[in-house]
């Protein structure tokens, strides 16, 4: 094959991949195990007492998905990094340990976020929000966040510590994301976790792991 050939093909398909992940970034989901996310956003958005204003609980939902991008602005804003050189967090964690790991949760199936390399890890495949309680009514929300502690992440602690520090740290995440949604007029809430075991089967976790909360992520049903 013809080098100018084999570039041009592989710039279609590389155009295609694309507009697949433009349209949802979910369409190529089940060819990869890794998906890539588009740069975040670090700039713009509400005045952050504006978005304090409007920050609020929403339980219902449409079904509309969120594309690729918002995806992404989602995630960097609740626990991406802020501060490549030093690995830092937009969210908080005692002595910086970093303890919690987020998990999105959708009808195709859950994923890691893995902020460093800002991806998304596939770890299960199918509607797998029943394992996290979402409601099964008309506005069940299409995005579930799950927050999980590993305890390996907090050695040198107690286990009032570690289970403290990583509601703290949770906590803040949480809240950083109700900001950003007030800011891009998108509705969450957050719930307890109904049924920690099943779920974290379902995430294939080990056993120093947990699941602390979960908050759900879509857009306000009309």
């Amino acid at each position: 094959m013809r080098m100018d050939t084999f570039l041009a093909k592989g710039i279609c398909t590389g155009m295609v991949l694309a507009a697949l992940v433009a349209q949802g970034w979910l369409a190529v989901a089940e060819e990869a195990a890794v998906i890539p996310l588009s740069v975040p956003r670090m700039d713009g958005g509400l005045p952050l007492l504006q978005a304090l204003k409007a920050r609020k609980s929403v339980k219902e939902f449409s079904k509309q998905p969120l594309n690729s991008e918002s995806l992404s602005n989602l995630l960097w804003a609740a626990y991406g990094i802020n501060r490549p050189e030093l690995g830092m967090r937009t969210a908080p964690s005692a002595k910086n340990k970093q303890e919690i790991a987020v998990y999105v949760v959708t009808a195709d199936g859950a994923y890691l976020y893995e902020a460093a390399a800002n991806r998304l890890k596939r770890v299960a495949t199918g509607d797998l929000r029943k394992s996290t309680g979402a409601p099964e009514s008309a506005g069940a929300p299409p995005l579930e966040l799950v927050y999980v502690a590993d305890s390996k992440e907090s050695a040198g602690t107690t286990e009032e510590e570690k289970n403290l520090y990583a509601s703290i740290t949770t906590g803040c995440i949480i809240q950083n994301v109700y900001l950003f949604c007030a800011s891009e007029k998108l509705a969450t809430v957050t719930r307890v976790v109904s049924s920690p075991d099943a779920l974290a089967k379902t995430l294939g976790l080990t056993k120093e792991q947990w699941p602390v909360m979960i908050q759900s992520v879509g857009f306000p049903r009309p």
